[in-house]
């Protein structure tokens, strides 16, 4: 059984995501972010998403750069977990043109392990005001008409990052990008 724990990142989706994870058979736990790196025993980490504004209030991301710096497993960065990933791997984020909130159809232009056996194109929940503009050393693996990355992966570690809520029920296949996102802990 594979140990994912979840980063509380003050999102209002936190305990949906680490629901998801229980009905799908993980151990898991909800953690502060502020847990030193020490103490964490898991196989992958999630950082959730939550309110903080990734342009000037990043410090209440507590010790998210240390998790990207120091965790040895997966991490799944979602909304501005994704867009704390870009932001420390040299990429940039801002605020969107357009923000989203509520359904939006992502297109899935590569595959990779996230969407493995997923449709094309398919219907997520949004809700950002912020978002990934340059992804430096990450693949891009979905797009939607109004943000050029809804998700992607770094090209050496195994990070990952998706814009939108797989843990919200009216994003469709959410529970697959989660159990697709567990099996990269086992490989």
């Amino acid at each position: 059984m594979s140990k994912v724990y979840v980063v509380d990142n003050g999102g209002q989706w936190t305990h949906r995501i680490w629901r998801v994870l229980r009905e799908i058979r993980c151990d898991t736990k909800i953690i502060l972010n502020t847990t030193p790196v020490t103490e964490i025993d898991a196989d992958a980490l999630i950082l959730s998403g939550g309110a903080p504004r990734i342009a000037w209030e990043s410090p209440r991301l507590g010790n998210c750069t240390d998790y990207l710096e120091e965790f040895k497993g997966p991490i799944l960065g979602i909304c501005v977990g994704h867009q704390l990933m870009a932001v420390h791997c040299g990429g940039k984020a801002g605020p969107s043109e357009i923000p989203e909130y509520g359904l939006a159809r992502i297109r899935v232009v590569d595959e990779d392990a996230l969407f493995k056996g997923l449709p094309k194109e398919f219907l997520v929940w949004e809700s950002h005001n912020d978002e990934v503009k340059e992804a430096k050393d990450f693949t891009v693996l979905a797009v939607s008409d109004n943000c050029a990355i809804q998700a992607m992966r770094h090209v050496k570690k195994q990070f990952y990052g998706v814009q939108f809520h797989p843990e919200v029920n009216n994003t469709e296949h959410g529970e697959e990008i989660f159990r697709n996102f567990v099996a990269v802990t086992k490989s």
